[in-house]
């Protein structure tokens, strides 16, 4: 899995691309088929915009968006919001698989 990180209209700091990349690197938890994840952040006039993009093996890209007033707390919401993604995408999946009828059976 690759993680990349942007930023525009913001130094990156090394403890700031830390504190990302780890968070980042936890959306592993909640979907193992997790290709690759983009991280953009941008300071805004109000604040900081976060935006996550997660590329997903045979699926749609998951997009989580957050601003804030705070880096951190952009993040963070952005980390929430795409885990709160994952999840559902996981549980639609197993509920697919559960909700199946086997093949050659008859449906009554």
């Amino acid at each position: 899995m690759q993680i990349n990180i942007s930023s525009k209209n913001l130094d990156m700091t090394p403890t700031i691309e830390e504190y990302a990349k780890s968070k980042a690197e936890k959306l592993t938890r909640f979907y193992t088929r997790i290709e690759q994840i983009n991280l953009k952040m941008e300071k805004t006039p109000h604040g900081f915009n976060v935006e996550i993009i997660t590329d997903i093996e045979h699926h749609n890209d998951i997009i989580g968006n957050a601003q804030e007033d705070d880096l951190y707390a952009a993040i963070d919401s952005c980390t929430d919001k795409s885990v709160r993604q994952l999840a559902d995408l996981k549980n639609k999946l197993q509920d697919q698989k559960k909700h199946n009828t086997p093949t050659g059976g008859q449906e009554k």
